[in-house]
């Protein structure tokens, strides 16, 4: 199975909950290990083999643009996709890179989680619009996003799992929306309603760096 050409790494979010650490240093370039976060998973895209990465920005996007450049260092090609002062969200920042992302599978990647998880390990079988990884529920969600049974994203079930902010999307998961400021969630849904949303799970090691204390634990 060849890698995707296209990856979005979704890095726009303020960091609210990581304030004040996110005042002066946008969430992506916050170091771990003294790295920053952004930068591992440039690297294992550039292993996998992916070309082309889209980073969309707002808090502090200079910063982010200013650090990574244009991705010469890690042979990727980087482009930026600015949403300005309000960020538009998941499902609207998706929408707007859309024209960099298709017309083939992309990938989609949280760039405040911190993971082993190979990006190969994903693939897009028969009519799904989406392959979601799901990671066994850290102690911030209990309860979980999803179920999954044979393969297929459930919203009720047990076991529950967390969506881990990584995925394999196919451009027409984004059909019928329009641009502007729209969660990813409603069409996460509506995929399921169709039984088009497929997921995996990873029982690796996975990190939603989404606060100083699970910032501090990582490290």
């Amino acid at each position: 199975m060849s890698p995707p050409r296209r990856a979005i790494v979704l890095a726009a979010g303020r960091g609210e909950r990581l304030r004040p650490l996110t005042d002066a240093c946008p969430k992506p370039l916050l170091p771990v290990r003294g790295k920053p976060l952004i930068v591992y998973h440039l690297e294992k895209l550039a292993r996998l083999g992916v070309p082309e990465v889209v980073i969309n920005l707002s808090w502090q996007g200079a910063a982010i643009r200013a650090a990574l450049g244009n991705g010469a260092r890690w042979n990727l090609r980087l482009r930026y996709s600015d949403e300005g002062d309000m960020a538009l969200e998941t499902g609207g920042g998706i929408f707007r890179a859309l024209p960099w992302l298709s017309p083939d599978p992309f990938l989609v990647i949280n760039a405040d989680v911190h993971t082993d998880f190979d990006f190969a390990a994903l693939g897009l079988g028969g009519d799904a619009l989406a392959q979601l990884v799901l990671v066994p529920n850290p102690a911030h969600v209990p309860d979980g996003d999803f179920a999954l049974q044979d393969g297929r994203v459930l919203e009720q079930g047990t076991p529950r799992w967390t969506y881990a902010g990584i995925g394999l999307y196919r451009p027409e998961m984004f059909e019928r929306c329009t641009p502007g400021r729209f969660p990813l969630l409603p069409l996460l849904r509506r995929a399921i309603e169709a039984g088009r949303l497929h997921g995996q799970v990873y029982r690796g090691a996975w990190s939603d760096v989404g606060t100083p204390e699970r910032l501090a634990a990582l490290q």
